[in-house]
């Protein structure tokens, strides 16, 4: 597999060229981790034990929140650590990543996931947008919010929250400070998903923008928690990827699942370049 190239223009993102013995990828995103969800926790370790993929794309918002990497240092030898919940997360992650490979997007809710948390899962951070070529094919895949833009309030504080200045101030602080602030900033998304009804969509023009500047046709994204594929016209196309939420009835759990040039024959019901929707519990079936 080859690194990721250098983006050319402002629209051009890093490319990622998936290696020919690729035949299953898969791609979540919106798992939203959090300690007091343990039936969604459950679900993704077992999906993450048992999925045929043979690599695994996460789009962002893995977790509901993420304050730094130090979580993963805070093992004090005299009492459990309180971030016992974030470092089990990382070992699972490792341990997926000794049998396929993993790579991992920032979203909006985990976009201080660093380098550190990167080498201790063993995993790959990618750039948000970035194209995977899948042998003649291009996809462009994003976590979504940067596209939302009419949704002022968010990209206004998307624009401060992602500068150097604002993450290396807000990353000085304690972490128990950081913890509180954490909270204060999801219980204000959260309410401005409830005051909107649900998340303000992606805004088309710019989703054709990116898909013409990166010469794909297919556009993969989490975010907005509403699955669907839309046809964008002239052969395009834009995939949502579902949230998880192993508590709710039905269930979601859903995995977005490609099926390469190089799917055996004797899988005849697997179309080339098919993308289909599993639910994660059967992930390990062909």
């Amino acid at each position: 597999m080859s690194g990721p190239a250098a983006a050319v223009s402002p629209h051009s993102a890093p490319v990622l060229t998936a290696p020919a013995h690729w035949r299953v990828i898969d791609f979540i995103s919106d798992l939203h981790l959090n300690a007091g969800e343990p039936d969604t926790l459950h679900a993704w370790q077992h999906y993450l034990q048992t999925t045929r993929a043979n690599a695994v794309f996460i789009l962002g918002d893995l977790f509901d929140v993420w304050v730094g990497d130090d979580v993963l240092r805070d093992s004090p030898a005299d009492s459990p650590s309180i971030f016992a919940f974030e470092q089990h997360c990382v070992q699972t992650l490792h341990a997926a990543s000794q049998r396929l490979t993993v790579f991992f997007m920032r979203g909006n809710r985990d976009f201080l996931v660093g380098k550190a948390f990167a080498a201790a899962c063993d995993l790959t951070l990618m750039d948000d947008p970035t194209v995977l070529i899948v042998e003649d094919e291009r996809y462009l895949l994003s976590h979504g919010d940067s596209l939302c833009l009419d949704d002022t309030d968010y990209m206004q504080f998307r624009a401060m929250a992602r500068s150097d200045t604002w993450q290396r101030t807000f990353l000085q602080q304690s972490l128990q400070d950081r913890c509180a602030l954490g909270k204060s900033i999801r219980a204000q998304s959260e309410e401005r998903k409830r005051r909107n009804g649900q998340y303000i969509d992606l805004r088309a023009s710019a989703v054709d923008e990116w898909l013409l500047a990166n010469r794909c046709s297919t556009l993969i994204h989490g975010h907005t928690h509403r699955p669907a594929v839309h046809a964008l016209g002239a052969n395009r196309r834009r995939v949502v990827l579902s949230d998880w939420d192993a508590r709710s009835t039905p269930a979601r759990t859903e995995v977005l699942r490609l099926y390469t040039e190089s799917t055996s024959p004797t899988e005849p019901t697997k179309v080339p370049h098919a993308l289909r929707r599993i639910e994660a519990a059967r992930a390990h079936l062909p």
